[in-house]
């Protein structure tokens, strides 16, 4: 095997580079187009009572409508923008379990409340987090109040999301459907068949469930806009924080990565063996045959 491996080594690297290239090339673009992809088209419920037909959207569907709406919708221009602040702290501190306790503190002092918490002593030193919901009138107040708790502040990041246009949506759509409601309600007072009258309760039960998921949405929206979330990282080791320095050289880290690679390289490699396992009832008869033709000619000669 070592000796046929030997002589043929060239002719095997040819036809390894193709059946690499027609992994790459063909089949992976032949089963990326069996991928499913999420198309323009809205998912809407047909609705039918009282001789009247209508489409309501399914309250299943209205997150992720108000969704679609949001990325399709050119921005409005109101001046009452609706945004959502998540902001992230990593402090070093002397004490995380203290300081926790202290984070917990303040924030009931300014009105808000403790999200989850969590604490660990590992070897080298204690860490942990905590989130907490602060009103946005107070936020700035209470970074602030955060951050002369810690010995050292290592980053900050404040992230906003602008939900003004996907509340809008849900606005219309709520429109929509309370008036539909009272289109219903108007042929129930005039429905007098048994079977008339429980298809439209039926209809009015729906629409109301419909109802309900729009308003609570909108709530969600109003709420988190006017609670910030911040999530704070703490850690008496600066290294240990999720925004650890990038300049420090850190061994365990280096050869944790040096591991990874080398067992993606390993991967790889078994891959590749796999692959050339699968073809070698194509592989082998080639080595043959170029074989046949080498000794053909060398008899020639």
């Amino acid at each position: 095997m070592i000796n046929f491996l030997k002589r043929n080594w060239s002719v095997i690297i040819l036809i390894i580079i193709g059946v690499l290239y027609l992994k790459n090339n063909y089949f992976g673009s032949r089963y990326s187009s069996y991928l499913p992809s999420y198309g323009g088209e809205m998912d809407i419920l047909p609705m039918t009572g009282g001789g009247s037909n209508m489409m309501a959207l399914s309250s299943a569907k209205i997150g992720s409508v108000s969704n679609y709406l949001g990325k399709q919708v050119a921005p409005s221009e109101s001046a009452n923008r609706l945004i959502i602040q998540d902001t992230g702290l990593s402090l070093q501190v002397k004490d995380v379990a203290k300081t926790i306790d202290e984070i917990e503190k303040s924030t009931r002092e300014f009105g808000g409340f403790l999200i989850n918490s969590n604490l660990s002593k590992p070897e080298g030193g204690a860490s942990g987090f905590i989130s907490v919901r602060i009103p946005e009138v107070k936020r700035k107040e209470a970074m602030t109040a955060f951050k002369n708790m810690a010995v050292k502040v290592v980053s900050e990041s404040v992230n906003g999301n602008d939900v003004t246009d996907q509340y809008t949506d849900l606005q219309a759509q709520l429109d929509v459907l309370q008036k539909t409601k009272v289109k219903f309600e108007e042929i129930l007072d005039r429905a007098t068949a048994v079977n008339d009258l429980l298809n439209v309760q039926q209809q009015l039960t729906s629409l109301q469930q419909q109802i309900d998921s729009v308003k609570g949405q909108q709530k969600y929206y109003e709420q988190s806009a006017k609670l910030s979330k911040i999530t704070i990282y703490l850690s008496t080791d600066e290294l240990a924080l999720p925004y650890a320095p990038t300049n420090e050289w850190r061994p365990t880290v280096v050869f944790k990565e040096a591991v990874r690679s080398f067992l993606g390289a390993l991967r790889n490699i078994g891959n590749l063996i796999i692959w050339a396992v699968v073809f070698a009832p194509i592989i082998i008869p080639i080595i043959l045959i170029v074989r046949y033709f080498k000794r053909k000619g060398n008899t020639g000669k």
